[in-house]
């Protein structure tokens, strides 16, 4: 077997060599042995969620994938759901073991996006998430301080979270909540503490899907709820360099970047413990005023589809 080829856990691994894509400044090999080394941390958020990848296959461009392909051996988890969009089931792996996930990584797949609810009932998320979108440029310390407003605005409702950064330029809150809050409560509590994130700074901080109305500022995403995904702490993202999205401290936020974090600087850094385990509050229960509240904010997505067609109509008749 060449140095390109491997087997490990019965799984072949190929085209070690080769770079994962232009500018990764790292090769397949890299993804492999980060992943494998990384295993006990990363499969605790992927086990039992249903899983999107992105792939980066040679001479392609990258793409999401959710359905899993026809070749995928037998032994990978899969569980069917239903894609209203699409209006066909989806089969979607299950990443709970080594196995799985170096099987994963020889398929190239760089980006691990679990959804927010276990599969036995992907109608109660496990967590609410705010994902802090800076505007371009170099606006990562404008997330961290947006990530700040959101903070407070938690402890304003007796919550507490847990903070990682994207991987990308953004930031990512993560809160833990009790069993028994649906979708629709997740989602209404997520909207209101955006709303009120942004009300604490509204010159820092916007709620405005529409990327024009945003007017340079962070937006705070309530979006990632119901069956949404989010990358996975731990998770490397396909960036020059492989960037990884890591928890970090709160009081530490300020004084990162997210290049800190790659593929080559993470396993030592997660050998001895995990870090979004131990930053990781317990479960909380959703305030009834904060649902309350949220159940009030139109949702984005909707609110900025009916303005989108508002515009086209007022562009075509002042035309």
């Amino acid at each position: 077997m060449s140095g390109a080829e491997e087997t490990r856990d019965g799984v072949s691994l190929t085209n070690l060599d080769q770079s994962l894509f232009e500018g990764a400044g790292a090769s397949k090999r890299d993804l492999v042995d980060y992943l494998d080394a990384v295993r006990d941390r990363i499969i605790p958020q992927l086990r039992d969620r249903p899983l999107s990848v992105i792939r980066a296959l040679r001479g392609q461009a990258p793409f999401m994938q959710k359905n899993l392909p026809k070749y995928t051996p037998e032994w990978v988890r899969r569980v069917p759901v239903w894609a209203e969009a699409s209006h066909r089931e989806v089969s979607y792996a299950l990443c709970d073991d080594r196995r799985t996930l170096l099987w994963f990584a020889n398929q190239r797949a760089i980006e691990y996006h679990p959804t927010l609810a276990r599969a036995d009932d992907l109608s109660r998320p496990t967590h609410l998430v705010l994902d802090l979108d800076p505007p371009e440029g170099d606006s990562f310390p404008a997330a961290v301080a947006a990530a700040l407003l959101v903070r407070r605005a938690l402890a304003d409702s007796g919550l507490a979270g847990a903070v990682k950064t994207s991987g990308a330029k953004g930031v990512h809150v993560f809160v833990p909540v009790t069993a028994g809050a649906d979708a629709e409560e997740m989602a209404a509590a997520t909207r209101a503490v955006a709303a009120r994130a942004e009300r604490l700074d509204p010159a820092l901080a916007t709620t405005a899907f529409i990327r024009e109305d945003r007017g340079g500022r962070v937006f705070v995403d309530s979006t990632r709820a119901g069956g949404a995904t989010v990358v996975a702490a731990y998770s490397p993202r396909l960036r020059p360099g492989l960037p990884v999205s890591f928890p970090v401290d709160w009081d530490d936020l300020p004084d990162v970047t997210p290049a800190d974090f790659t593929v080559h600087t993470v396993p030592g850094l997660v050998a001895a413990r995990d870090p979004w385990l131990d930053l990781m509050p317990a479960p909380q229960a959703l305030p009834a005023d904060l649902v309350e509240e949220g159940r009030a904010i139109p949702v984005a997505r909707v609110q900025a589809m009916h303005e989108g067609k508002r515009r086209a109509r007022t562009r075509r008749q002042a035309g």
